[in-house]
């Protein structure tokens, strides 16, 4: 799609991702719908589209940014900004991995075109509208006593310790994927299962559900391919847990 851009559009929201990172300005300020227009036209290949009031921009470089940029991680953003900006941002990480991953059209094969009305893509062949996904998981924090359940997981790169999450999968509510993510990740069953609230979580395109549980019966049996440790932990004396602008965050200190 051919982008016109209106340089009036001075109080427009901009983001400009790379991977898992925000582009910003060396002060740390957001970008400007002019600061965009100048990364455009250094990055022609980057995905660049509008919607609404916000600018989006995507950007695969090597090397250094120009000078008077620098990026920050998108996590660090969350934890330092309010709720409404950090829903523009969770909207603009998501929609742009969602049109890098969604180019042909799965009936006929077809090059899809951006709708010329609603928040999708088109295939002009056959006509198939393809809208953006959510994929909803749940994220559950167990307590027995005083204690709460932190685990390991085999597939992150850092050495945290984290609450039990997973997929709400075809069928299910999320108060069934609850007790099954627990039973096939650490082999216990819970009781009282209260909901504690959502976030939004661009990794690609999460939507977190969280809960809290109590202990109720059953002996730790690990998931070989999925957790590496689990253990009761007081909060006053836990290991390296995930850091502030998670809804795990939220759940393990008690905010939620």
């Amino acid at each position: 799609m051919a982008v016109i851009i209106n340089p009036k559009e001075t109080d427009a929201v901009c983001f400009a991702l790379v991977a898992k990172e925000l582009i910003t300005k060396k002060d740390g300020g957001m970008l400007t719908f002019q600061d965009m227009v100048y990364l455009k036209g250094l990055y022609p290949e980057a995905d660049f589209f509008e919607e609404e009031a916000y600018n989006y921009c995507t950007l695969e470089y090597k090397g250094e940014l120009p000078e008077g940029y620098q990026t920050k991680a998108i996590r660090s953003f969350f934890a330092e900004n309010e709720p409404d900006l950090n829903l523009k941002l969770s909207r603009a990480r998501s929609l742009l991995a969602w049109r890098r991953d969604n180019k042909y059209c799965s009936f006929c094969g077809s090059p899809i075109v951006d709708h010329a009305v609603q928040t999708a893509r088109e295939c002009p062949q056959c006509k198939k509208v393809y809208f953006p996904r959510i994929e909803p998981c749940i994220i559950v924090l167990v307590s027995k006593g005083d204690k709460i359940l932190l685990v390991k997981h085999i597939q992150r790169n850092q050495d945290v310790y984290a609450c039990i999450a997973g997929f709400i999968e075809v069928g299910e509510s999320a108060e069934h994927a609850v007790r099954r993510e627990i039973e096939e990740e650490v082999g216990i069953q819970v009781k009282n299962i209260q909901y504690r609230g959502t976030q939004s979580w661009p990794f690609p395109d999460q939507l977190m559900i969280a809960f809290t549980a109590e202990y109720a019966s059953g002996e730790f049996k690990l998931q070989p391919d999925e957790i590496a440790d689990a253990q009761w932990f007081d909060r006053d004396n836990c290991p390296a847990t995930p850091p502030a602008g998670s809804i795990a965050y939220k759940l393990i200190w008690g905010e939620i």
